[in-house]
């Protein structure tokens, strides 16, 4: 009698980008029953979701979550993804891509806060004392999907067939296909600052015009890059690699809080690092990505998110 293959049924992670998000960050206690209830809740994920999307299908509710390096190989007891290693501390001249810790992300979305809030409620009652809150981050959709520095944000992301490719390990990984890299990043603006360049000094900062969206030209070898061209990343043989960008404004006007939350879902996790190298070391070194002169990260963080089929299988270990 021949086996049948299971299929692997990866996580949601290109559902379009919704008016709402929480970025939940946690990480594990040392409690007794800790692992056992985070592996519990991650295996009823599913059960979860439904029960809260069922209040409105056209919301596209979906939550996407990554494990951590530091957890991984208690929680699942199974093959690391080869790629998966803490966030990486870049110094630079001028600006440091910081590292801080994470255990778990929930990256949760819908067209509506209030599924976002009602899963989280239902999520964090769920885990209990297994976890803490490291970070929780409020993020919408603003406008026609800028950020609050005012320019289109994740014009490159791969669109149709081209994201499975870009997004999620195939055959190189078998362990572990399906799944997807994801680095996190929060940080904040200093909006005053940005707003005493002019137009033209900003667009040239960013490598594309503020209004219509369209893709300056490359300044010239040797010269300052701008965020455009120092986040196109190329492998050996010339081709460009892409990233499933989901990057969303939070803040408050009200405490001057002003920021943009980074995360990146990726195939290849040396597509993102080798980004933030070039961002905050320069290319050439000493150049760096003028936008960090006003764009300070608070957070970095890396997971990887299984597929669906793997955390499910996760309570019957």
């Amino acid at each position: 009698m021949s086996s049948q293959r299971v299929p692997i049924e990866p996580q949601r992670v290109d559902v379009p980008l919704t008016c709402s998000a929480t970025f939940l960050v946690v990480s594990v206690t040392s409690k007794p029953d800790a692992i056992q209830t985070v592996q519990s809740t991650l295996a009823g994920l599913d059960s979860l979701a439904k029960n809260v999307s069922i209040r409105d299908l056209s919301a596209q509710f979906a939550c996407t979550v990554g494990i951590g390096s530091e957890i991984w190989d208690q929680l699942t007891r199974r093959p690391r993804p080869a790629e998966l290693h803490p966030f990486r501390e870049i110094q630079g001249k001028s600006h440091t891509a910081v590292s801080t810790p994470g255990d778990l992300l929930f990256h949760i979305r819908a067209e509506r806060r209030d599924l976002c809030f009602e899963f989280e409620r239902q999520l964090l009652d769920q885990l209990g004392d297994a976890v803490t809150v490291v970070d929780e981050t409020v993020g919408f959709r603003y406008f026609d999907v800028r950020d609050l520095l005012g320019f289109v944000d994740g014009t490159a992301n791969p669109v149709g067939p081209a994201v499975p490719s870009s997004v999620l390990v195939a055959e190189e990984d078998s362990s572990v296909q399906g799944g997807s890299y994801i680095v996190v990043q929060k940080y904040t603006h200093d909006l005053p600052g940005w707003k005493n360049l002019s137009a033209e000094q900003q667009e040239k900062i960013i490598g594309r015009t503020k209004l219509e969206n369209i893709e300056l030209d490359d300044a010239e070898d040797g010269q300052q890059q701008s965020h455009k061209t120092l986040n196109t990343i190329e492998d050996e043989n010339g081709d460009e690699q892409a990233i499933l960008r989901d990057n969303m404004p939070f803040g408050s006007p009200g405490q001057g809080e002003f920021g943009t939350y980074f995360i990146g879902y990726t195939r290849r996790l040396w597509v993102i690092e080798k980004m933030l190298e070039r961002m905050f070391v320069g290319n050439p070194p000493g150049l760096h990505d003028r936008i960090l002169d006003f764009s300070k990260p608070l957070t970095g963080t890396t997971f990887f998110a299984p597929s669906a089929s793997f955390l499910a299988s996760l309570e019957s270990d």
